[in-house]
């Protein structure tokens, strides 16, 4: 688990309106995120290959929610950055961590 994931004000309520800046995404709870980054199946990938300031990606699942968050963290203060619904190559990645089983989507 990352140790002391928290969000600032306005970074929990970016992830809470992401589909109002991108059609179709699904809003966010910061509480999911909590829970996706103590998933113990959850990978971490620290540094996030994808970062340029070296944050953390992790991706988890949230029962809350009911799928699967990659949640971008900063790796300084490990407050939150970013959070959506995982998909692509994060959630085929996910999935053969679990030994292939699609339920958790």
């Amino acid at each position: 688990m990352i140790i002391g994931l928290w969000w600032e004000e306005a970074g929990g309520e970016y992830i809470r309106t992401r589909s109002a800046r991108y059609p179709g995404a699904s809003d966010i709870e910061p509480a999911w995120t909590l829970e996706a980054a103590a998933d113990p199946y959850r990978i971490t990938r620290d540094p996030d290959p994808k970062s340029h300031w070296g944050d953390i990606r992790v991706i988890g699942y949230s029962s809350a929610a009911g799928f699967v968050i990659t949640v971008i963290i900063d790796h300084v203060d490990h407050s939150g950055v970013n959070a959506w619904k995982t998909s692509g190559a994060d959630l085929r990645a996910y999935r053969a961590a679990l030994g292939g089983e699609d339920d958790a989507s």
